[in-house]
Parts: C-alpha cells; structure tokens; sequence
C-alpha cells in the first residue's frame, strides 16, 4: 500500500511540553492536505514496539490557519494510548487520520448572543482552536470561557488565554471576552472554587462573567469529563436549555469522543 491510499499521514513530533507529571502538550508538522474546523477532533496513531497501531481523539489546540497541529493530553494510568504517547519525543512519529471528526464547531448553533465555553481539563483544546478564529468574535457578542481544574498547577495555556483576546486583528473585539477560572481542591486567588454545576445552581459563575444564562441569549458548549458533561447538561435542561440538534435548535453543544 502507497503513502497515498493509507488513510492517515505520517507526522513528524516538534515540541513536547510536560505541565504535570499527568498532563502534557505536543506539536507535530501538519499535512499540507489536511483539513479541520475550529472544535473538531483528530483521530492520533501510535506504533508500539510489537509493531500494532493504537489510536485515539484528541481535539485540536491549534486554529485551522496554523502550520502545525497541538494537543493537549492527559495521563492515563496505564492507558495503553497515553502511555504510548508519553515516552515519545521530538522526532518521533505520529499518525493522524486523514479525515478531522466531530461536531464540536459554531454552525451547531444558528443564532445566539452569548457563548459559554465550559471545559476540564483537557477539555479546554477546542475551545483554544475556536478562540482563535474570527467566526467567533464576529458572531457573539459576549464569549465566556470558563475552564475548570482541581488544583492551580494543572492550568495550562494562560499565556495563550491572555493573549488572544489582545490580538490585533481583533480590532478591539477582544474586550466581549471573559475567562473564568474555576479550581475545585483548593483556594486560589481569582478563582471560583466549586464544581461547575454547583456554581450554575447558585448563581456564582453568572455573576463572575457579568451575565445570564438564559434560554433566549445564552448557547453553551461542554467539553471534558464526562460526568461534568452529563450533570452540567442536567442543570442546564433545568434552566430549559436543551441539546442543540441537527433538525432540533438547542442552547447546548457536547463532544462525545470520550
């Protein structure tokens, strides 16, 4: 079989950044072929030793416009993907399925005024690579991005999240945009410190990103564990928020790739 009939492509490793003993992030060269939308996943191969391929999704950090492709991953212990990932280093290979999957993407929701973007952990890499697109700030008047960890160290990219909302090409866009941290374990200066459910229930997450979360206004995407997708879903569905479907409008969009 030829380069050109397998279905995925062989990627080169450029950058490998350890945050945690369990979290890490890597950059890898980009298919001059590839292509993907802001939210989706790419499906990642690894070669183990005894030659067999294993493989998983992982959403992009990086835009679409970007020269390179970033994921943000976790450890998993003795996962048989992450363990694989996390002893390989620059110059290493990576496969990545030719075909981006997932419908994590802005055309889920047909109007709206206010975006929310509610990840844990991992979770926060599609919204990074929604962040930094112009479809984004041109459609909403209010962005919201709120990013939940257990404790301070495991935040990553708060380089990337200050900085995006400055950039230039944004003309001044950047000033709808509000990020709130959240940290359950422990006390942080800045920091909300509840789950997410918990602080929608009481109102404390509205009140820290100065609006509603109403039916009307408010369209919501949800990314990470999947226990914070199920009961967030749960108290927004209170609210009279529903799943945003192909044939069905909804306020609330989820990734199901876990």
């Amino acid at each position: 079989m030829s380069a050109s009939d397998e279905k995925f492509t062989r990627q080169t490793l450029t950058e490998v950044h350890t945050l945690t003993p369990n979290l890490f992030t890597l950059r890898t060269t980009r298919d001059a072929g590839y292509r993907f939308t802001a939210g989706q996943f790419a499906r990642l191969g690894v070669t183990k030793a005894d030659g067999s391929v294993v493989w998983r999704a992982y959403s992009m950090v990086s835009s679409p416009h970007d020269e390179y492709l970033e994921f943000f991953s976790i450890v998993v212990p003795d996962g048989e993907f992450t363990s694989e990932l996390r002893r390989l280093k620059v110059g290493d290979e990576l496969l990545v399925d030719k075909t981006a999957f997932g419908f994590l993407t802005l055309d889920r929701f047909p109007d709206g005024r206010d975006l929310w973007l509610i990840g844990t952990g991992t979770g926060l890499a599609p919204f990074l690579s929604i962040l930094q697109g112009l479809d984004v700030w041109e459609r909403f008047e209010r962005i919201v991005l709120v990013y939940s960890a257990r404790e301070a160290s495991e935040f990553a990219y708060q380089e990337l999240i200050k900085d995006i909302p400055e950039r230039e090409w944004l003309e001044g866009a950047g000033a709808k945009f509000t990020y709130v941290p959240v940290v359950t374990r422990e006390q942080v200066p800045g920091a909300l410190n509840a789950r997410v459910t918990t602080l929608i229930e009481n109102g404390e997450l509205e009140r820290a990103a100065g609006i509603a979360l109403e039916p009307e206004h408010s369209r919501i995407m949800l990314c990470g564990n999947p226990q914070m997708i199920e009961d967030t879903r749960a108290v927004l569905k209170t609210k009279g928020m529903s799943l945003a479907l192909t044939r069905k409008p909804g306020q609330v969009a989820v990734e199901n790739y876990w």
